[in-house]
């Protein structure tokens, strides 16, 4: 599962989703409120938070379209520990 600053930041972008429901790995992130012009502000927002750069390949549809692919493709970006 992803950290708190994820989560958090992902919320900040679904206008939709109630403070009390849960952001899960299934969640709809576009049903929730993420539009184009929020995708390319919380690519930004990620880039910055976590010191990486997306791929071009993993700017698409697929990669924001729910918690769990954005996590998998943002995770496989950062460096090993």
């Amino acid at each position: 599962m992803w950290d708190s600053t994820f989560d958090e930041t992902l919320r900040t972008f679904l206008p939709f989703l109630p403070a009390e429901e849960a952001l899960t790995e299934e969640t709809p992130l576009r049903e929730y409120g993420l539009d184009s012009l929020a995708t390319v502000e919380l690519l930004s927002v990620l880039e910055q938070s976590y010191n990486v750069r997306f791929e071009d390949d993993a700017l698409n549809l697929e990669t924001f379209e729910n918690p769990g692919r954005l996590w998998t493709t943002l995770s496989a970006l950062q460096p090993a520990s």
